[in-house]
């Protein structure tokens, strides 16, 4: 097999097509990917959870578990939210869900 000159290559890739913008391919121009959501804070450390990959919420009265960032075997991650109440986990899933449907208005042509 006969290989083309490197000088005959060059020329070709520096006027090939220029790759897509994010924003030409994505629907709307952005992502809801990416939403961040507040945890309490622990030793002086303030975490956020990325609502984009959340698997599951469960919702109790003495606490809020969020499942998160999982593949196959367990791999995923939990954040926990202590309450004092079912009203106060109820009011903790209310914040959740302001959240997502903020960072889904915030991406133009998503509905929440």
């Amino acid at each position: 097999m006969k290989r083309l000159p490197l000088l005959l290559v060059l020329p070709a890739m520096l006027f090939a097509a220029p790759l897509p913008a994010a924003q030409d391919v994505l629907p709307g121009g952005g992502s809801t990917s990416f939403c961040p959501f507040p945890l309490p804070a622990e030793s002086g450390t303030q975490r956020f959870i990325n609502l984009g990959i959340v698997q599951y919420i469960d919702v109790r009265a003495d606490e809020v578990k969020i499942a998160f960032g999982g593949g196959n075997f367990g791999s995923g991650h939990e954040a926990r939210i202590p309450v004092q109440s079912r009203d106060e986990a109820d009011a903790v899933l209310a914040r959740l869900r302001q959240t997502a449907a903020r960072c889904a208005q915030s991406t133009p042509g998503v509905k929440p």
